[in-house]
């Protein structure tokens, strides 16, 4: 019998339970279950650091048609819990694929299920929230599985970072002249970010999430970039008291996605986790000052809870939302200025987007002209 003829079952720990098919590696997997609605792009999001504890359900309905290639890897293994489709694709065509995405899953232990409504489960999870969740191929006893998943810590209060981030310093040379260094905090980054830098003529300083305020400020940086990553951002404390320190240095500030979230709480703002996030590369964002749309990626369960109304004063300046999510309001983006001039920004999704949409490529240009901006002012008042 082939893995695809084999029973796997999902149990979500509310007790609901979907029966269908294996998909990938045989086994057992437990995490919180979320669901993605890019109709493409399966690969960035299963090697997408950020997504590391959960179980990812593909909303498109047909998933590996374009198999799996060795280019776009956002990171260097998948980090899923576990994978949930409906109608994977048997025979994959694509001039770049080298095999399979069931065979990947396999390579790489990532346990999976097929053969589900997965329109059903995506429906349940918007209307009861994220929530827990068991897959196995190795057993249908629905009840035993029920209480294996409720033992399963929750994403609230999950410190996760440590488990994504880079063991050692490394750096991505710049592309060209080197204009500027940047210290880019590793908390489950993607290998596009420090491209998109290194494209800019940036040499990017990729560092651990555990990393010393002395060891950051002895790399003598011209910019701070704080990454996306997994888990709760209330536990991110190392990275909040690093964004301090920066900002208390003059450093100029550049955050995306758990990085929006770590400025958001070094300014004194809480995070919440929100009911079901937002997962896929279609998110209509609101830049408030343009008026402009733009469509984004996202991958986030938790947000800032910052007023839309008012700008707010903090001890490094004056900050407010920048961009909203049209969808339910949610903050998008910070933006903090002093003495008139933009000290930091960041926004909640990801402006790389190797998988598309590349509507918001030009934050990375933004960060640059920051940063040179910074530079001129205090070269001048140097000279003065």
């Amino acid at each position: 019998m082939s893995a695809h003829e084999q029973d796997a079952i999902l149990v979500l720990e509310d007790g609901r339970v979907f029966r269908g098919q294996a998909f990938g590696a045989i086994g057992e997997t437990f995490g919180e279950a979320v669901f993605s609605t890019g109709m493409s792009g399966y690969q960035e999001t299963l090697t997408d650091p950020s997504y590391y504890g959960q179980v990812v359900v593909a909303t498109a309905p047909h998933i590996g048609n374009t198999g799996w290639n060795d280019e776009d890897d956002e990171s260097s293994r998948i980090w899923v819990a576990g994978y949930v489709v409906r109608d994977p694709s048997r025979v994959p065509s694509n001039w770049r694929s080298k095999r399979s995405l069931d065979a990947e899953l396999v390579a790489q232990g990532v346990v999976g299920i097929s053969g589900i409504d997965t329109r059903a489960l995506t429906r349940h999870l918007r209307d009861r929230g994220a929530m827990r969740v068991g897959i196995s191929s190795v057993s249908t006893d629905a009840d035993a599985l029920l209480a294996r998943v409720r033992r399963v810590p929750p994403m609230a209060g999950a410190d996760l970072i440590g488990y994504v981030t880079t063991a050692e310093p490394y750096v991505i040379a710049a592309q060209g002249a080197r204009k500027f260094t940047v210290a880019a905090l590793d908390l489950g980054i993607k290998s596009m970010t420090p491209h998109q830098l290194a494209e800019r003529g940036i040499e990017v300083h990729v560092l651990p999430a555990s990393i010393s305020w002395e060891q950051v400020e002895a790399l003598a940086p011209d910019g701070l970039f704080l990454s996306n990553g997994p888990g709760d951002p209330s536990t991110a404390e190392n990275a909040a008291a690093l964004c301090r320190r920066a900002l208390a240095a003059g450093i100029p500030l550049f955050g995306i996605c758990m990085g929006n979230q770590v400025l958001g709480r070094a300014l004194g703002f809480d995070t919440y986790k929100l009911k079901y996030g937002h997962r896929g590369i279609n998110q209509p964002v609101l830049d408030r000052a343009s008026g402009r749309i733009g469509i984004t990626a996202h991958n986030h369960g938790f947000a800032v809870d910052a007023p839309t109304d008012r700008p707010v004063d903090t001890p490094y300046g004056r900050v407010e939302v920048s961009h909203v999510c049209l969808n339910d309001d949610v903050v998008e983006g910070l933006r903090l200025t002093r003495d008139g001039r933009l000290a930091a920004f960041s926004v909640q999704y990801h402006p790389e987007a190797a998988a598309g949409p590349h509507d918001a490529a030009y934050l990375f240009d933004e960060f640059v002209a920051m940063m040179a901006d910074n530079t001129s002012t205090t070269k001048a008042g140097e000279q003065a």
